[in-house]
């Protein structure tokens, strides 16, 4: 036996967690089309347009 031992998280235990979002068809399909000229899954994208407007949110 060696010790090259794969460790691997469970799932979930990685911070992020899967949900479920209703959006827009022409929403979806403007992110596919950002995706694919900029090389970023559509979740990479969906997370960083998440994180800019939640940390760039003003609440009046």
């Amino acid at each position: 036996m060696t010790d090259n031992v794969l460790k691997i998280k469970r799932r979930g235990e990685d911070g992020y967690k899967v949900i479920s979002v209703r959006i827009k068809e022409e929403t979806l399909a403007e992110l596919d089309r950002i995706a694919a000229e900029t090389n970023y899954s559509r979740n990479e994208l969906i997370n960083l347009i998440l994180a800019h407007g939640v940390e760039n949110i003003e609440i009046e």
